[in-house]
Parts: C-alpha cells; structure tokens; sequence
C-alpha cells in the first residue's frame, strides 16, 4: 500500500473559504448531515473530512472515526473538531487515493462532498472498497453533473477551465452515483437534492445523497 504525503493537497485561500462557508451553512446542511449518518455503528472512516463539520453528527453507537484529510489547513480545523466530538475521532493526513489504514478495517465509509476535488475518482473509491469489510457500508454526500442539456454542457466546460483553479480542484460535471456503481458498490438509496431550492439554479447546485454497499464475499458481483 502505498502511503501519502502528509500535505497531498494544499489550497489555503479555498480551505479558508470553504471552513467558513460550512459552518455559515450548518443550519441548513446540519440535518443532512444527520440523515447521512443516522444508524452508523462500529468503525468508521471518513474520507475527506474537511474541517470536521460531521463529527459532531456521528451517532453515539460508533466506537471510533479514522478522519482522512489532506489539507493542511483542514485537518488543524478538523483536530479542534475532534476534541469536541462525542465519539472518538482521530485526524488522520492522507489522500483518497492511497488510505494509509488496514485492508477490510472498517465497518462503513463516508464521503462527503469530496468526490468532486479528489484527482482519481476511480482509485479513490477503489481504496474506499478496499478498506470495507465485505458487507461494509457506504454513505455519501456528493454534488455533480444536473439539470438541463445546458447546464451540463456548462458544466463540462468549467471543468476544463476555472472551476477547479477557482474551487480548490473541485469539479461539477463529475457522475457520483454512476461512479460508485461502476467502483463495484451495490446502490441501496439515492436522493435526489437541488440548492438552492428557489431561484437560478448554479452549476454546483446538484447534489446526492445516499446508501451503498460492498457486496459480501460471496456474491459474484463483488
């Protein structure tokens, strides 16, 4: 397995923006991030944890939370976080691509709004599998590619020019649920969301939320 450096992302200004972002979002994502979690127990990983925002969401019945995350400037963020969570949470540096823990150590994964920015979508939900135990769950989070013809058009071609330099690598275009089905998961729930609800509609206002599973040892699909 190969291990990560321990700053394999470093974008200050947006981790500045996006922290400060996050917690003026919190009332309104606050009970999403209880959905998304609700019911979780046992080991848990947290892929991309940012500045720790789901911690204090964690269900008592989890017994620890392994927090991976790149960004310097997040991961300072997420270690404050920690302290003040009601489960036991270690901040751990590290990327999605290469998850410096054990193969099949987890009893379920979270990604939360981090399968837009990470540099191989497919490896990262490869080592996501990897480190499940079969039958492992699999909770996100994400936002992608929605709306019209013109949107997604638009969409594509702001991947290929600002949005990323502008978002600290994140991408709208990306297909979260298609990825994570073709990464082998079996898809259990999605649910469909639009930010915000009124008004225009912006090319990051499409979101998923939703349940997946690693297929157990014994099914031939895994």
């Amino acid at each position: 397995m190969v291990r990560a450096t321990k700053d394999a992302v470093h974008h200050p200004l947006f981790a500045r923006f996006y922290a400060r972002l996050s917690v003026s979002a919190e009332p309104k994502v606050g009970p999403l991030r209880d959905e998304l979690l609700a019911g979780l127990s046992g080991r848990v990983i947290e892929i991309g944890a940012g500045n720790g925002m789901n911690f204090s969401h964690f269900p008592r019945t989890v017994s620890e939370v392994v927090a991976i995350e790149p960004e310097r400037s997040l991961r300072q963020l997420a270690l404050e976080s920690a302290l003040r969570a009601e489960v036991p949470v270690d901040v751990v540096p590290g990327a999605a691509e290469a998850l410096p823990v054990k193969s099949e150590a987890f009893d379920a994964a979270v990604l939360s709004l981090v399968l837009c920015s990470v540099r191989d979508v497919r490896r990262s939900l490869s080592e996501v599998r990897r480190v499940l135990r079969p039958g492992g769950e699999l909770r996100f989070f994400e936002h992608g590619r929605g709306g019209g013809r013109a949107m997604r058009t638009a969409q594509r071609a702001l991947d290929r020019t600002v949005w990323p330099l502008l978002f600290g690598g994140c991408h709208v275009a990306r297909d979260p649920v298609g990825e994570i089905r073709a990464a082998g998961f079996d898809i259990e729930t999605v649910k469909e969301l639009v930010t915000p609800t009124k008004g225009p509609r912006l090319p990051s206002s499409y979101y998923v939320t939703g349940r997946a599973r690693r297929p157990e040892l014994g099914d031939l699909r895994g």
